[in-house]
């Protein structure tokens, strides 16, 4: 560990570096000038195709090869200026006076702009990038591996809890199933949110460029340049910053994948409590500083820990930035600052979830035993039948069976089919009823 992940402030930087640290390609202050000068390059080229189609400007290497001394070059701008954004432009244009031939349109650069035209584009784009390149496969491989265990364990009868009590049997594999569902409904409904950017001047209007060019077609222009230069759909009607309704529904979106993967990892603590699961022990760990015996599932302790803290910023920022007085205030800005904390949370979480559930060994006796000391269980089968074949009250004779403090087995529960007044075809198809095989489709 480098002294300066010793001494961050954020877990995520610091303890948790090594596992985040491909985020720092989207959220780092690096990222965020890197993303602004690939805007405004973008921007001028797109810009000057519209209103110099005659020339051509090779300005992309500029920030495909930005690099962190460029980076620091910006700052120093910035120190200057006290405006971030203003620092891009000014380093943009010292770029522009080492080139002769592109001088006279260096004030091209940030035409007609306001730098929430570019926030709200870079902050966007950065989000899609993170989401494509590191979050999605990142989920996906969540869900393949629990898509490999629900198919390995779905012959297993397992002992189903409603209320935390004994239930119809179900079959482990098909509840694992249940998770990497859910998982992909939701995944596939981010995925199918559209990323917005606002890109409109100073108060969302084109004043500027209207006034400069009043006989160019401005929205058409913008809508073009962020749908093909930046693969981002334009907002339509703006004020001077980002309405930020979709870029909230994403964050939304993603709190309820962090809910569904809560909820798995506490059903899968549980069960390792319960002993359906073993856990791989790793040479030189220890489980507590006191108790020798430990195994802990901490990978899944870990998990949701990380998912809450993701959870209670991403409920921040989907329900802060789209509230702005009037045209605009600057609250957006610094919260802005804070949309890569929690995809690294997340990023935690997920590998936290995978390494426990890579951990789990199957315990299979433990889940028979369990299952097998529950004939009760089978009560539902039983009078289901009766009520089929018209049996008087068959729910209250099974609750006058099973409702007592008695213990049902596979003995008492054949004595009492027995004793029924049904054809012996029907007394032989409720006797083969058992808790292992009354595990439904």
């Amino acid at each position: 560990m480098t002294l300066n992940e010793l001494t961050a402030i954020s877990p995520i930087d610091g303890r948790y570096r090594a596992k985040t640290d491909r985020l720092s390609l989207y959220f780092s202050e690096y990222a965020l000038i890197r993303y602004r000068v690939r805007v405004e390059c973008e921007y001028f080229v797109a810009l000057m195709a519209q209103l110099h189609p005659e020339l051509t400007f090779d300005v992309t290497p500029i920030w495909q090869q930005f690099t962190e001394d460029d980076a620091r070059r910006v700052k120093e701008f910035e120190s200057v200026t006290n405006h971030d954004v203003k620092a891009v432009e000014y380093f943009l244009k010292e770029r522009f006076d080492q080139h002769p031939e592109w001088v006279p349109y260096k004030e091209f650069i940030h035409f007609g702009l306001t730098s929430q035209d570019i926030n709200n584009t870079s902050v966007p784009l950065s989000v899609k990038e993170a989401l494509a390149e590191v979050y999605y496969p990142l989920l996906e491989e969540l869900i393949g591996q629990l898509e490999t265990y629900a198919e390995q364990w779905k012959d297993i009868p397992m002992l189903a809890r409603t209320h935390g009590q004994p239930a119809s049997p179900t079959r482990l594999g098909k509840e694992i199933r249940v998770f990497s569902y859910r998982l992909r409904q939701q995944l596939d409904v981010l995925k199918a949110l559209p990323i917005t950017a606002k890109f409109g001047g100073a108060t969302g209007n084109f004043n500027a460029h209207h006034v400069a060019y009043p006989d160019v077609d401005w929205v058409a222009f913008a809508n073009r340049f962020v749908r093909e230069s930046l693969g981002l759909q334009r907002e339509q009607y703006t004020t001077q910053i980002s309405n930020y309704d979709f870029l909230g529904a994403i964050f939304d979106a993603m709190k309820r994948i962090n809910t569904i993967m809560i909820d798995m990892n506490r059903d899968f603590w549980q069960y390792i409590s319960m002993d359906y699961f073993k856990q791989q022990i790793k040479a030189g760990e220890v489980g507590s500083s006191a108790m020798p015996h430990k195994v802990n599932p901490i990978d899944f302790e870990n998990a949701e820990g990380n998912l809450g803290v993701a959870n209670a910023i991403l409920e921040h920022l989907a329900t802060k930035l789209p509230v702005s007085r009037l045209q605009r205030d600057l609250t957006d800005s610094t919260v802005l600052r804070n949309v890569g904390v929690p995809f690294g949370h997340i990023v935690i979480a997920v590998q936290s979830s995978l390494k426990g559930l890579r951990k789990l060994i199957l315990n299979e006796e433990a889940i028979h035993r369990d299952l097998d000391g529950q004939w009760n269980v089978v009560a539902e089968a039983v009078q289901t039948i009766l009520r089929r074949e018209g049996y008087p009250h068959p729910y209250e004779t099974l609750k006058a069976l099973t409702r007592t403090n008695s213990r049902v087995t596979e003995e008492s529960m054949h004595a009492f089919i027995e004793t029924l007044e049904v054809s012996e075809a029907v007394k032989a198809e409720l006797l083969r009823i058992t808790p292992d095989n009354y595990t439904g489709i």
